[in-house]
């Protein structure tokens, strides 16, 4: 079943291959759309049957493949992956809906679309870390094409850089793989089996250093970062909503799956360089997005930032904080893809970008309303504003992570408040004030009447916009698919976090104790002491 999730896409890719005649763009859209909308009814179903006791991968499928080289197709589903994967077809579908009508070359474009979503939902699903890899890698070609073919004007050099940045992060991930297998004399590359490694911890150091530069170049985290602002500047709307609210996603994934859980004493090594390389990520990012006047590289710099929440709550590694990524990266998938959807409008109604020349859209007669009160919606989740979901995924970040480096979690939230300065210098240079597209000095072009918003940009920025809100008032809605898996990969690290937790050293909270779960979603079988008995505290040996 499982296997249906990456097949269903190239199902769909393989109609629009195979249409006899001219493709209409209409009818490319429609066989897409047919296809993502299968895989998220699929998912729905999953999501039915998942049982949310259970930490582990759900409804494997193993199939043996060259088992000489230890690659077998073994997926799996759990409480990581589960939100990843719907996100996934979501904003996929989302991808699709926003396409232009007039592209050219629509066959190869929708088909380049499913392909990608296919080919993170196999990265997601994959429980053998050779498949995550080929999965990883298949993406990488239809992104450099998206934005090669219908990126702007420097698009050969913005897809170029993005093709050598992510083989450099892919090399350097195979090789980590490699090495943890063949150093542990493993025979097989499953996941499980990585889990048991039991290296000297100079060779994890190594191997884990590996994996942070390799995923850390698709994050991006500072300074492995130049390539986003590039990519998001040439590529086309739909694909910016793709590569932040999705792609970037799998390097975050990464971390958490293979480096918080394939590594545990690398990872307490190192935790405290990771969390002082969040804080830089999160200070340069946002720093770097107050000097931008660009809306699309200021939005791609804050991601910059808001995915250094990420690491700093993974090295952390308490139970809280471990399921903040899963928050964050959920979240930030959400609210990116808003902005950059919203962004796109903007420049498709007034023809450009530039924060120095456009002036007062909010205006509710001719200029665009909607677009603003959205815009002004979504960067009050990503400055954390309480009720959306924003506020909840940082609240858990700087909560789990704040007892175990609490001078790191300080600066992020310094970052937190940077987001609120950027994103209110966007709102008031763009949204208001007397409608205008031109400079400051020159006076106001008052005859102007922008194009009203169409259904096709207002359908997918309100559902957006119900998802954040919801997520924000409801945090359990997500918060339950997610516990028991970080409740999981928490279990190596609680001499670790006992170890560090300063100030208050019986106060590090269970999820149960932050998300105020439902007591009936508890275990039946524990997994831990801490999730046994959500109002238990741990106590310093």
């Amino acid at each position: 079943m499982l296997s249906a999730l990456i097949l269903i896409p190239l199902v769909a890719a393989l109609v629009l291959i195979l249409w006899p005649g001219k493709l209409e763009a209409q009818t490319a859209k429609v066989v897409s759309g047919i296809g993502l909308a299968l895989t998220l009814v699929l998912l729905g179903f999953l999501a039915t049957q998942f049982e949310l006791a259970t930490p582990g991968f759900q409804f494997e499928e193993l199939l043996p493949w060259v088992e000489p080289l230890g690659l077998s197709y073994r997926l799996g589903l759990d409480g990581l992956s589960l939100p990843l994967l719907v996100v996934n077809s979501l904003l996929g579908l989302v991808a699709i809906y926003i396409s232009e009508p007039t592209l050219h070359r629509t066959r190869l474009y929708y088909v380049l679309l499913l392909v990608i979503n296919s080919a993170v939902a196999g990265a997601f699903l994959a429980a053998n870390l050779l498949l995550f890899f080929i999965f990883y890698e298949l993406e990488l070609i239809p992104l450099y094409l998206l934005i090669a073919i219908w990126g702007g004007s420097r698009r050969g050099y913005a897809a170029t850089k993005f093709l050598i940045y992510t083989a450099l992060s892919g090399v350097l991930i195979l090789g980590a793989f490699l090495g943890l297998v063949w150093l542990s004399g493993n025979t097989s590359f499953d996941y499980d089996s990585g889990l048991a490694a039991a290296l000297p911890l100079a060779q994890q150091v190594s191997l884990l250093v590996a994996l942070l530069i390799g995923f850390g170049i698709k994050v991006p985290l500072f300074p492995f970062h130049t390539w986003l602002p590039d990519a998001h500047v040439e590529a086309s709307t739909p694909v910016s909503v793709l590569l932040a609210g999705v792609l970037l996603k799998l390097g975050t994934y990464g971390v958490v799956r293979f480096g918080l859980g394939l590594l545990p004493d690398a990872w307490m090594a190192l935790a405290p360089w990771m969390a002082t390389w969040a804080v830089i990520s999160v200070l340069y990012g946002s720093l770097a997005a107050i000097a931008q006047t660009d809306m699309k590289k200021m939005v791609a710099y804050s991601s910059i930032g808001h995915m250094g929440y990420v690491l700093l709550a993974a090295a952390a590694s308490t139970p809280v904080s471990i399921v903040a990524t899963v928050f964050q990266m959920i979240s930030h998938g959400l609210i990116s893809a808003l902005l950059f959807l919203l962004v796109g409008v903007v420049y498709k109604a007034t023809g450009t970008r530039d924060m120095t020349v456009l002036r007062g859209l909010l205006n509710p007669e001719r200029g665009l309303p909607f677009v603003g009160s959205m815009m002004i919606l979504g960067v009050m989740a990503s400055a954390g504003i309480p009720g959306m979901v924003g506020f909840i995924s940082e609240f858990l970040v700087f909560r789990g992570s704040f007892l175990i480096f609490p001078v790191q979690t300080l600066l992020c939230m310094v970052g937190s408040g940077l987001t609120a300065v950027y994103f209110l210098l966007l709102v008031n240079r763009v949204f208001f004030g007397r409608l205008a597209i031109a400079p400051p000095t020159v006076a106001p072009q008052i005859d102007i009447d922008l194009p009203p918003v169409t259904w096709r940009d207002r359908v997918p920025a309100f559902g957006l916009a119900m998802l954040i809100i919801a997520f924000g008032l409801q945090p359990n809605w997500l918060a339950r698919w997610s516990e028991n898996i970080t409740l999981a990969l928490h279990q190596p690290y609680q001499g670790f976090v006992q170890a560090r937790t300063q100030f208050a050293p019986t106060a590090v909270p269970a999820v149960a104790d932050t998300l105020f779960v439902d007591p009936a979603l508890t275990l039946p079988t524990p997994v831990s002491p801490v999730f046994a008995d959500p109002s238990a505290e741990i106590s310093l040996p």
